[in-house]
């Protein structure tokens, strides 16, 4: 196939607020390689900050998603890091990829009474009880990642999902010329992976292209590989796959290899992992989605201590997005630094 460079800029921005969202199998430690870089880059905000209570530390409860996507790791490290400099007692506890779990978590730490509670949601829609019992109990909420569209949320801290599916959508009309087949492993129980799968299918079906297959990665590496032979095995002639998430990502990169894929498919998708630089180094990945996030993290600690302390916060708090390329990755490979 002959590829085009694909046309977006390194450090594009998306202004509104949304979401970004990797995983991987449900589990209580980190697996291996997951691990956010030592050296973090500078946070951009600083809270205002305040006298901390005389009986001890301000007590913030973060609740995400799991602990074994890197993407995950590198919030939590940034909001670690800021909580360890402001003198805040931090407790990072994982959802394990269950909404119920999740929930659950949310629920103890009102119970517990801590200063402020900064979640990661996996179901948005679920998870609206616990963050409206945690409003009820005067326990300030900060949504990191992904969007809940929800009046006891008192600041949001992400990127946006649907139109970053557009933004790498138009870069594949780019490089395709607005023709040819477009595969997708996505992630269906995953609330901000469907608006990227939608953002994307709009852009490029009103661009010229087709959408064919959408194969179910479930947001676990192991089934989106699976899913992804099956995708190339089932289309054979298939020239584009966009993956939604971390998981899927690297999934859909182990299984071109695997089938000896490079020379006939193009892929597009998010997050960064060491699989996804690889491919955009050997040009068969054209276009990586990558968010910020270690300013997901130092923006959701500093709102949430500012919430403790009583100062006022801005609801909305968009981060931009960065557009990788294999002309740019070079740039970007300390997101993957341990």
């Amino acid at each position: 196939m002959k590829r085009r460079p694909l046309a977006l800029a390194a450090g594009a921005c998306l202004l509104a607020l949304a979401a970004c969202d990797s995983g991987s199998p449900a589990a209580d430690s980190a697996a291996p390689g997951s691990q956010a870089p030592s050296s973090l880059p500078a946070p951009s905000v600083q809270p205002t900050g305040c006298e901390q209570p005389a009986d001890g530390p301000f007590k913030v409860g973060l609740v995400t998603i799991n602990l074994q996507a890197l993407f995950f790791n590198q919030i939590n490290a940034a909001a670690q890091a800021m909580a360890d400099d402001q003198g805040v007692d931090l407790q990072i506890i994982s959802g394990n990829d269950d909404s119920v779990t999740q929930a659950n978590a949310i629920d103890t730490l009102v119970a517990g009474g801590v200063d402020a509670i900064i979640v990661d949601a996996i179901d948005t829609e679920g998870i609206k009880p616990s963050v409206q019992a945690a409003d009820a109990a005067g326990i300030p909420v900060v949504a990191v990642d992904a969007i809940v569209d929800d009046a006891s949320i008192d600041a949001q801290v992400g990127t946006a999902n649907s139109e970053g599916g557009a933004q790498i959508g138009q870069a594949l009309l780019d490089q395709s010329g607005g023709e040819g087949e477009v595969g997708i492993v996505g992630a269906l129980n995953s609330t901000i992976q469907l608006e990227r799968q939608q953002g994307f299918t709009d852009a490029v079906t009103a661009g010229g292209m087709t959408v064919g297959t959408v194969v179910d990665g479930k947001n676990v590496q192991e089934t989106a590989q699976s899913a992804a032979e099956n995708l190339l095995t089932g289309n054979p002639d298939l020239q584009y796959v966009y993956a939604t998430g971390e998981p899927a990502l690297i999934g859909v990169a182990a299984a071109v290899r695997g089938q000896g894929a490079q020379d006939r498919v193009d892929v597009v998708g998010w997050d960064l992992s060491d699989p996804a630089v690889d491919g955009l180094r050997d040009g068969w990945i054209t276009g990586v989605v990558q968010q910020q996030t270690f300013e997901f993290g130092y923006r959701a600690m500093a709102a949430a201590i500012d919430l403790a302390c009583g100062n006022p916060v801005e609801r909305d708090q968009p981060v931009p997005t960065e557009i990788v390329t294999p002309d740019n990755v070079d740039d970007y490979t300390f997101y993957l630094e341990d």
